[in-house]
């Protein structure tokens, strides 16, 4: 079945990293679809990409039920799914409240199970599925600020390689994407002092572009990505080697 026949879902998608992939996904001839939540992006999105959007909240299980049926009654099944939604709320551990520890725990570590749970069972009675997850550097590298963002985005590497294990046998890949520092609204809303800081650091000496990370998400959502599964591709300009 070539791409032409396949469905996309990318969480997250009306923005940044989502917005890039889901647009490299469709340009590789995938039916795409993006999810969101809340915001005024969206619809601007959808009007300059024709990509259908829909709303719900990926920390909300049920909700990714209903979101989910709701793609599948207007594309069709999917067949590559890029867990890609996420929130920082940033603060020292000792400053930092449970709210915004669950929040980011939610979003980021629980979309996982509540985007799969869902996807998954289909996706082995086909016998064919991508499931594509966005960590982060600093899953491995451990940032000041963000104990409950690096928590998450180390679960989303270890959720990765478990679930990569149980669906190999069914056609399904699991592999994750861990982004360095990307030139999206999230890096850029920080005080150009930090950004310079953050810059100096990495080896190419400048930040990402979403397209850079959107190419691997294509790669591994294509037919011919089917020998690799379980893995984290570290895309960050030489930030963290090895």
């Amino acid at each position: 079945m070539s791409s032409s026949s396949r469905v996309a879902l990318v969480t997250g998608g009306e923005r940044g990293l989502g917005a890039a992939a889901a647009k490299a996904l469709r340009d590789a001839g995938f039916e795409v679809a993006a999810s969101y939540l809340g915001g005024d992006k969206a619809d601007a999105f959808h009007k300059a990409t024709g990509i259908p959007v829909f709303e719900w909240d990926v920390s909300d299980f049920d909700a990714c039920g209903a979101g989910i049926a709701r793609v599948e009654e207007e594309l069709g099944p999917i067949d590559v799914l890029v867990n890609n939604a996420g929130v920082n709320k940033d603060r020292m551990l000792h400053k930092m409240d449970r709210a915004d520890w669950d929040a980011v725990i939610d979003v980021d570590l629980g979309s996982m199970f509540n985007m799969c749970r869902h996807i998954i069972p289909g996706m082995r009675k086909r016998e064919y599925g991508r499931v594509i997850n966005i960590s982060s550097v600093n899953a491995a590298n451990g940032q000041a600020g963000q104990t409950n963002y690096c928590a998450a985005k180390a679960g989303v590497e270890g959720f990765t390689r478990a679930l990569a294990r149980e669906s190999v046998f069914k056609g399904i890949t699991v592999n994750a994407i861990s982004p360095g520092y990307v030139e999206t609204a999230m890096v850029t809303a920080m005080p150009q002092k930090i950004i310079d800081n953050i810059v100096a650091q990495i080896p190419v000496g400048r930040l990402g572009q979403p397209d850079e990370i959107a190419h691997w998400v294509r790669l591994l959502a294509s037919e011919d990505a089917g020998f690799v599964t379980g893995a984290t591709f570290p895309i960050n300009g030489g930030l963290r080697m090895g």
